[in-house]
């Protein structure tokens, strides 16, 4: 199979093209024949290997341990383990593989779940990752309920299109924080209100908000606490703000420690990769109250140019691998 390949870490020039083995599927997982792949923040880390924490929790410490990039994926089931229950061959699936920039990705079952109906592959392999994160950041995290007011910061980028769309589906009166390109789309997918911080601090503002989602990643605390009621909810989501060892980290841990000591709570997470939130995306979906915002779609050969156009932060909604 052609597959997009790496055997070190670094920048994108490190990616290669190679015609690899199909991957040999374990009991429990399943073999995808991939019709699209997504891009997302997690592929340029597992690329850079920085973080270098993410070196010491599986994913090779001097290099890659897994030499195929990519995990959003869509596509047909082409075999299934022998302890598989949920799927059998030709199902069409979306949900989060390993090594999913190739014509065939492994993926685990629980990780796994029926293509919405009404979606493209295309559309259906950017939901999983940045779909997981919004919902779990605002239903689990941030415990939002019909009538609040919550802000999003970076509600243009992949996480950011998912997080308006499911907090308006709870009924939440949202506001979205991006740039003046990006404005007129995050209005268009259900914002109520959109603040361009080009020219406008959403910190300076009268308005006090019931829940943050911050994805933009540096902001400082004392900001982002100054733009909630005083029992308010921050959830953050990743971190950006530079470091090879941290990298934006100890932002999220210092929100940890703080939180004992203040009446608002102010939380971060790691997404959990499970087979029931991808029915809740599914329903959500299905029932029109979510769609994949798709900026651009490169082929195979041009991973490297998809991901240096996400790195570069030009990116409205998701881009995709087909």
């Amino acid at each position: 199979m052609n597959a997009v390949t790496y055997s070190k870490y670094g920048g994108s020039d490190v990616l290669e093209v190679k015609t690899i083995d199909k991957p040999v599927i374990e009991d429990d997982e399943v073999l995808v024949r991939v019709h699209a792949a997504g891009v997302d923040r997690g592929v340029w880390h597992l690329m850079m290997g920085q973080p270098y924490p993410i070196r010491l929790v599986g994913f090779g410490l001097r290099a890659p341990k897994n030499p195929v990039l990519g995990m959003d994926v869509a596509g047909v089931v082409e075999a299934v383990g022998k302890n598989v229950t949920r799927f059998q061959s030709g199902d069409e699936v979306f949900g989060i593989g390993t090594g999913s920039y190739a014509d065939y990705a492994r993926a685990h079952e629980d990780k796994l779940a029926l293509k919405p109906a009404n979606l493209t592959f295309k559309q259906a392999a950017v939901v999983a990752i940045s779909g997981l994160t919004s919902l779990q950041g605002l239903r689990d995290h941030g415990r939002v309920e019909p009538g609040q007011q919550v802000l999003i910061i970076g509600a243009s980028g992949g996480v950011g299109t998912f997080a308006v769309q499911i907090a308006k589906a709870f009924d939440a009166h949202v506001t979205g924080v991006c740039s003046t390109a990006k404005m007129d789309m995050v209005q268009s997918i259900g914002a109520d209100q959109v603040i361009d911080y080009t020219r406008e601090d959403f910190a300076e503002r009268k308005q006090h908000y019931d829940l943050i989602l911050d994805i933009g990643g540096n902001s400082s605390l004392a900001r982002l606490r100054g733009a909630l009621v005083p029992d308010g909810t921050l959830v953050i989501v990743g971190g950006e703000t530079g470091g090879r060892w941290l990298g934006g980290v100890d932002r999220q841990l210092r929100a940890l420690v703080l939180s004992r000591f203040v009446s608002q709570k102010l939380d971060t997470f790691v997404s959990s990769e499970n087979h029931e939130d991808l029915i809740v995306l599914k329903d959500l979906i299905e029932s029109e109250k979510v769609t994949p915002v798709i900026d651009r779609t490169y082929p195979l050969a041009e991973v490297s140019e998809a991901i240096r156009y996400l790195e570069d932060g030009r990116a409205k909604g998701k881009v995709v691998i087909a």
